[in-house]
């Protein structure tokens, strides 16, 4: 990111490493200092996608992604939304003393207000009507006439997306389970759309196995993705490689 001039990127999509959960080759980062780079680089309006949770230690969780949320919003980014990632229980995850956990916190967190919204509207309303009109009774308890709008076969989604993950279901190859700690393409590919345009640049600060630039790809952005992984890049240059033979077939 040092090579980056203030205001150069329109969209950040990413996962950084938390707590303890994988060894990444023994990489670390320094979030302090890599949140507020994002915060230079990413331009007024646009949007960072963080996807964070927490580990827990002997009964404690760890609270990182609190702490990354709040010190985001310290260096001057919005909250913009808490959402939610919900993923099928697998394996021994958290506490066992506690409900199952199943989710990590996907923050959206924007540079001023957004200037690129594209809500997807996939849920299906409990019912489908024209525009019709009525009545409201005011405060003096006369009534007064109004307009109501109508509502379509689709809505726009809440804010708790969730997504199988494995094989099959995380990643359309299976290149990408050469890495250890994948996100979905689909979670990739449904915030690429949500704050961005065609022709916008995305940037993946821990590009991984090259989710989140693929994702961009396919849905017509620019892209940067770095990593300090050579072993990862190997796999998000494979995988790349063999999205865009399969693009061209």
């Amino acid at each position: 990111m040092k090579k980056m001039q203030d205001n150069f990127i329109d969209l950040v999509v990413t996962s950084p490493p938390y707590d303890n959960l994988r060894t990444y080759n023994n990489y670390d980062f320094k979030f302090e200092k890599i949140a507020k780079e994002l915060f230079r680089v990413i331009k007024n309006g646009g949007v960072c996608v963080w996807v964070v949770g927490d580990q827990t230690v002997k009964g404690n969780e760890t609270g990182t992604s609190f702490n990354h949320a709040l010190y985001f919003k310290k260096i001057g980014f919005n909250l913009f939304d808490t959402m939610i990632y919900e993923k099928k229980p697998r394996g021994a995850v958290g506490n066992n003393k506690t409900y199952w956990q199943t989710f990590e916190y996907m923050f959206v967190l924007s540079k001023g207000s957004p200037s690129k919204i594209n809500l997807i509207k996939d849920r299906k309303n409990l019912d489908q009507r024209k525009g019709d009109t009525g009545t409201k009774r005011l405060r003096s308890g006369e009534l007064k006439k109004i307009k109501r709008k109508g509502y379509g076969l689709f809505g726009r989604r809440t804010n708790i997306w969730k997504y199988g993950v494995g094989k099959g279901q995380s990643a359309s190859d299976d290149i990408a389970f050469n890495h250890p700690a994948i996100f979905p393409e689909q979670l990739a590919h449904d915030h690429i759309f949500s704050w961005s345009d065609q022709g916008d640049l995305v940037y993946d600060p821990f590009l991984g196995s090259g989710t989140t630039i693929i994702m961009s790809e396919k849905i017509k952005r620019n892209w940067i993705g770095s990593e300090i992984s050579k072993e990862y890049c190997e796999i998000a240059k494979k995988r790349l490689k063999n999205f865009r033979v399969n693009l061209s077939k």
